[in-house]
């Protein structure tokens, strides 16, 4: 089964990149989207908006804040990896 990350709806070049490198990508519209996530990718602007600080998500969080696209996916491979 794929890993499945879970990204922000602004985040559509780091939803392109995730997904062409194979992963299942999730936009994170509401709290419920992050449940079965195992990593969520945040922009970190509208901060716990989603509720996504609390046990909802139960693997990492990364805040996409400052980096490129290619520099969250390299951060989601290396949690695979």
């Amino acid at each position: 089964m794929a890993n499945t990350i879970g990204v922000e709806q602004s985040l559509s070049n780091v939803e392109a990149a995730l997904k062409a490198k194979g992963y299942q990508v999730v936009q994170l519209r509401s709290e419920a989207d992050a449940k079965n996530c195992d990593v969520c990718v945040i922009t970190g602007q509208d901060d716990n908006v989603m509720g996504i600080s609390d046990t909802t998500v139960k693997g990492p969080v990364i805040d996409a804040t400052g980096l490129s696209a290619d520099e969250v996916l390299d951060r989601v491979e290396k949690l695979f990896h």
